[in-house]
């Protein structure tokens, strides 16, 4: 009778124990006061834009485009010469010949037809790119940046995830050799042993974790760290910065056509995607390369060239002066032989749209692509969501409950305690990395959209 006692006293005290250390635990996680180097999401996506130096590069190439194309309005510099024509070899005398003078000469090519004119408007052409070329890059650094972000997150709350039920599981070791030594309950070496093992693999799943944790930061701090241009300026410091533990909730941009379980045709799709940045820009290289097709076509036109000199003449040996000389003249050419240079010229210019036009076709199509996975990745996901939550959790945990109650009664096995502590902690991640995945996914689909984030704090 005292010892059915001592396992009723034992048992209670047990479990009692167990349930303690889960929830204080989880009570310390709900506690932890945030780090003053806390980044959210938000702040780490904005930061990455403001220190892109790409940025700042394309601005400089638009302003060297603008500039380019006030040059190519103005007309070439014109060439002076300066000649002493027609000298007297036998005694060099700039007065014995009347042929001889001192001239000097001045020519300006006019290049042919409109050319300058359609040259200033490609360059503008060219230029106008540039702002959706930014757009489209702060678009992409938003899904790279978010998604290192996301990935840091789900390592580190997986991480926090595993150290809570990693003091369980010590616990567990401490409740199976008390029992195993007291000879009380069912424990046996085998359940020590077996608790120990999953201790061990637990930390090497910490471990795991870290490494995936320290690898994402360092991808962050190519995006993050501002290049120092002053030995005081601050800098963030890796080693103690972490990320909010709060998951961002990303609006979905245009979910009515992404949550429509309904195939969406192409043709109807394309007409979101051609007002993304990227492909305007492109559309702006087509039109800047069909302005380089009129620039061809000018070179069938002449090109003039209109030369004036003056000649300066000595007086005559008898002292008679002479009269200086004048010249003006326009020499041009004539493009007869246009077969194997004006006409290539113009099909390179035709060819060379055409293949932009193919660049655009190609971005589509991946547009396209993209979508259509993405969305097809959201449905299944959002599925596996609600199984989670609604039904695949709560009975795991149940289970998980259900198992200790009959160990801690002396009536179950303690490797099934085990085993469904282990799955409840496997499910959670899973939940977890399924909630990131989803954000990920609506990052990349918002991309699709050229949309702007829109993050719910």
């Amino acid at each position: 009778m005292i010892h059915n006692l001592l396992k009723v006293r034992l048992s209670s005290f047990l479990f009692c124990l167990l349930l303690a250390v889960v929830f204080t635990s989880k009570a310390e996680n709900l506690i932890q006061t945030p780090s003053k180097n806390q980044l959210s999401f938000a702040q780490v996506i904005k930061l990455a834009q403001k220190n892109d130096p790409w940025l700042t590069g394309n601005k400089h190439k638009q302003k060297a485009m603008e500039a380019m194309s006030s040059v190519a309005t103005t007309l070439p510099d014109p060439k002076v010469s300066i000649a002493l024509a027609n000298l007297p070899a036998d005694g060099f005398d700039f007065n014995q010949e009347g042929m001889t003078q001192l001239k000097v000469g001045i020519t300006q090519v006019i290049p042919r037809g409109d050319t300058l004119a359609l040259k200033s408007e490609q360059l503008k052409i060219k230029s106008q790119a540039y702002p959706f070329q930014r757009e489209n890059r702060q678009d992409q650094v938003m899904v790279t940046v978010g998604q290192l972000w996301l990935d840091a997150y789900r390592a580190q709350e997986s991480v926090k995830l595993i150290e809570n039920d990693r003091a369980l599981f010590l616990q567990l070791v401490d409740v199976a050799q008390a029992s195993y030594s007291s000879a009380v309950g069912k424990t046996r070496q085998q359940d020590i042993i077996r608790a120990q093992l999953e201790l061990t693999s637990l930390d090497d799943r910490l471990d795991k974790l870290e490494q995936q944790k320290n690898n994402f930061q360092g991808q962050l701090s190519q995006w993050l760290i501002k290049p120092q241009t002053n030995k005081t300026a601050p800098s963030l410091n890796f080693a103690t910065v972490t990320f909010s533990d709060q998951l961002p909730k990303i609006d979905l941009l245009k979910s009515e056509l992404v949550l429509n379980e309904q195939y969406q045709q192409p043709q109807h799709l394309v007409q979101y995607f051609n007002t993304h940045p990227a492909v305007v820009a492109l559309d702006k290289k087509i039109a800047a390369t069909k302005t380089g097709i009129s620039i061809a076509k000018q070179k069938y036109k002449p090109q003039l060239a209109v030369n004036g000199s003056y000649g300066y003449r000595g007086d005559a040996p008898n002292g008679n002066a002479r009269a200086d000389l004048m010249s003006v003249g326009v020499t041009f050419d004539v493009p007869l032989f246009t077969r194997n240079r004006q006409d290539k010229e113009v099909d390179a210019a035709v060819f060379e749209t055409e293949a932009i036009k193919t660049e655009k076709s190609l971005l589509l199509r991946k547009f396209i692509g993209a979508f259509n996975s993405g969305k097809g990745r959201l449905l299944r996901l959002r599925d596996r969501q609600k199984l989670y939550q609604s039904t695949l959790l709560p009975q795991m945990r149940d289970q998980a409950e259900a198992s200790l109650n009959a160990y801690t009664n002396d009536d179950g096995d303690f490797a099934e305690v085990v085993r469904a502590r282990i799955a409840v902690l496997n499910a959670e991640i899973e939940q977890l990395t399924l909630n990131v995945e989803q954000q990920k996914i609506n990052l990349t689909l918002n991309y699709l959209f050229a949309g702007t984030l829109a993050v719910n704090q």
